[in-house]
């Protein structure tokens, strides 16, 4: 009996009841028990939202020319050092690539200033604000039906005809 049939089977809904032994314990030989279902780890919610995609896009590349130009400056360090040749060109790349990372952390904060204004606001009203729109219109319908009963009773004093 396969283990599709067997979870078909009446009496067999796959849980695991106190006493079933079900689990081996490797090196004794021996069978234990094994406690209940307890998941690897809780999900908790994440703390901030997740960063729009443009926004991610323009840290992702802020972040991987910054490491470039560090290792830039670091072997330029090395072989000014060292006193190779290969110093200069590294130096002036170095320079080069610190325009090109001062550019991406702009690109950053300038992309995630657009995308704030373009889709930051969002439109749902707050519970407190529904409340108050909520009360509003209760006052409404009650002022609109006072005011009917008033012209019904008004109407109901004259003669349909004079």
């Amino acid at each position: 009996m396969g283990t599709a049939e067997r979870r078909g089977a009446p009496g067999h809904d796959g849980a695991v009841g106190p006493g079933t032994r079900t689990g081996f314990e490797y090196g004794t030989g021996a069978v234990q028990e094994r406690p209940e279902y307890r998941p690897l780890w809780v999900e908790e919610p994440a703390r901030r939202r997740r960063l729009p995609d443009p926004v991610r896009t323009a840290a992702v590349r802020a972040v991987l020319i910054v490491a470039v130009t560090l290792v830039q400056a670091t072997v330029a360090f090395l072989c000014t050092m060292a006193g190779s040749w290969l110093a200069f060109p590294m130096l002036l790349s170095s320079v080069a690539s610190t325009v090109a990372a001062t550019w991406g952390v702009l690109d950053v904060w300038v992309t995630r200033q657009v995308w704030v204004q373009r889709y930051g606001v969002i439109s749902i009203p707050a519970s407190t604000a529904r409340a108050l729109r909520r009360e509003r219109r209760r006052a409404r319908r009650q002022a609109r039906s006072a005011e009917r009963a008033q012209g019904r009773i008004r109407r109901r004093g004259q003669l349909s005809h004079p």
